[in-house]
């Protein structure tokens, strides 16, 4: 029998209709693939116990702690704009709650536990592919400083999964603040479940927002929290050229952290439009409209939220409005914050934003890599440095040139020493992302050779992504013609 862990689950306390208990399937040998060890231990978790032969079936759900009550939950969302009123986790069932050694509270989720009651057509299994890449994606994006979901482990089952062909069937153990989406209140919203949306509503002001919950209209509170989450959120998307992939809103967790990474998949050149993922054809989900399509999906948060903020509905449509307003200046007072830490600014000032938009048109039409130039540009501050490395990722060097002259022009006038400045900069623009071609080669890796060294390199670079690491030069590099990847995957 497993450990004592300290369960305490507030989700599976809540009405029967917010959630279905079920358990999860049997695997025939769940095998570990990775631990999160240091993530294991802040959750008052025993790491050496979890890394056992037992640990590993504990992890896949085939042993049910003392505690744990696993529950799959209910959720509806829009996809790709059309509603759907019943989705719900349809392959990830949670395990329970567990507190951090600050007292902060966790959910510990199996994603390809096996079907749930609204699994509807699918078999409730994950592909290893998948599996790899949210691990490795979560984990860089927790490194990296943004907001996520995190991988606890990742486990291969011992059976087969069948999508446009045969393959190894694996586990992620997933870790979130919650699981709640704007969906989870889309479902109660779409039921005229007023009752369950006020009891949806007072469990997050409790486990997100408390001080939101002592306001004097706090569900005005919390959809202001909410909205200031996202905001900052997906502008810390923007400043590391992620792009999600399937922004739909049973995607967006309320917690205000990046969640389901599906089709998810990281910027090379630097271009607005660029869309990864297959099932996104017309670009909804694009690098640049993801803040749109996040104050869209805000607006139908809002809207779920309408018979709390006020009995009169026209007063209610007002303050969901007032709250909806101050998305944009938010997210633009995060996103250009952001930027002008990227180029070194520290006393921001009329025209730098002007400046960094220029900047960033320059960079579309060039060509160039979003990743490199940033990271490249904080050895290039003194005008005697060598600035070649800057200028070979232009297709036209000399308008590297003129930008380069700008910059300088620019930061010779910001009050901070040169040798500081570098530092702040690295300390903001990665070094190593996540790039598109070394997650296929470690997929492919695993999936046909059975080989998971590739992975275990990346993850290990990916740890420590504004490190310099000179053994590691490979995995900084982008893509050659041949290696471009031109398409991501659900993987469902």
């Amino acid at each position: 029998m497993p450990p004592k862990i300290a369960f305490d689950n507030s989700y599976a306390r809540l009405p029967e209709r917010f959630a279905a208990q079920v358990a999860p399937v049997a695997f025939p040998a769940p095998k570990q693939i990775e631990l999160n060890r240091e993530l294991a231990e802040s959750l008052q978790l025993d790491s050496e116990w979890l890394a056992s032969a037992e640990g590993a079936e504990f992890l896949a759900g085939q042993v049910i702690a003392e505690g744990s009550e696993p529950i799959a939950a209910a959720y509806a969302g829009h996809q790709f704009g059309n509603f759907v009123p019943q989705l719900g986790d349809g392959r990830a069932i949670l395990l329970g709650e567990v507190l951090d050694r600050r007292g902060q509270r966790f959910d510990i989720q199996i994603k390809g536990g096996g079907r749930t009651p609204f699994s509807r057509m699918g078999d409730g299994r994950a592909a290893l592919g998948p599996v790899l890449r949210e691990y490795l994606v979560s984990e860089f994006m927790a490194a990296a400083g943004v907001p996520t979901t995190r991988a606890l482990a990742a486990l291969t089952t011992g059976e087969p999964v069948v999508r446009e062909q045969v393959l190894p069937g694996a586990a992620l153990v997933r870790v979130a603040s919650s699981h709640v989406r704007v969906g989870t209140f889309q479902y109660f919203a779409a039921r005229q479940d007023t009752e369950a949306l006020k009891t949806l509503a007072d469990h997050i002001l409790w486990r997100h927002y408390p001080a939101a919950a002592q306001a004097d209209a706090p569900y005005r509170a919390l959809l202001d929290s909410v909205i200031a989450a996202q905001a900052d959120l997906i502008a810390r998307w923007l400043l590391i050229g992620f792009i999600h992939g399937v922004m739909n809103t049973d995607n967006m967790s309320v917690a205000g952290e990046t969640i389901d990474y599906g089709p998810c998949a990281f910027m090379d050149t630097y271009d607005p439009a660029t869309v990864y993922s297959s099932i996104d054809q017309f670009g909804r989900y694009a690098y640049g409209n993801q803040p749109n399509i996040g104050l869209w999906n805000l607006t139908r948060f809002a809207e779920t939220l309408l018979p709390l903020l006020n009995e009169n509905e026209e007063q209610a449509i007002a303050d969901a409005q007032e709250a909806l307003d101050k998305f944009q200046p938010a997210f633009l007072e995060a996103y250009r914050g952001g930027m002008m830490r990227k180029l070194g600014i520290t006393a921001p000032r009329q025209g730098d934003a002007e400046f960094a938009n220029e900047l960033l048109t320059r960079l579309h039409e060039n060509q160039v890599d979003f990743t490199l130039f940033f990271r490249r540009l904080g050895a290039a501050i003194e005008p005697d440095s060598d600035q070649e490395q800057v200028r070979s990722l232009f297709v036209d060097p000399t308008v590297a040139d003129a930008l380069l002259d700008s910059w300088r022009r620019r930061i010779a006038e910001d009050p901070q020493r040169t040798e500081d400045r570098k530092k702040a900069m690295d300390a903001v623009n990665p070094a190593y992302i996540p790039r598109n071609h070394r997650i296929e080669e470690v997929i492919r890796a695993a999936v046909d050779q059975e080989d998971f060294t590739p992975f275990h390199k990346l993850l290990a670079v990916l740890s420590r992504p504004f490190d310099d690491q000179p053994d590691a030069a490979r995995y900084g590099t982008p893509p050659l013609e041949h290696e471009r990847v031109r398409a991501t995957f659900c993987g469902t």
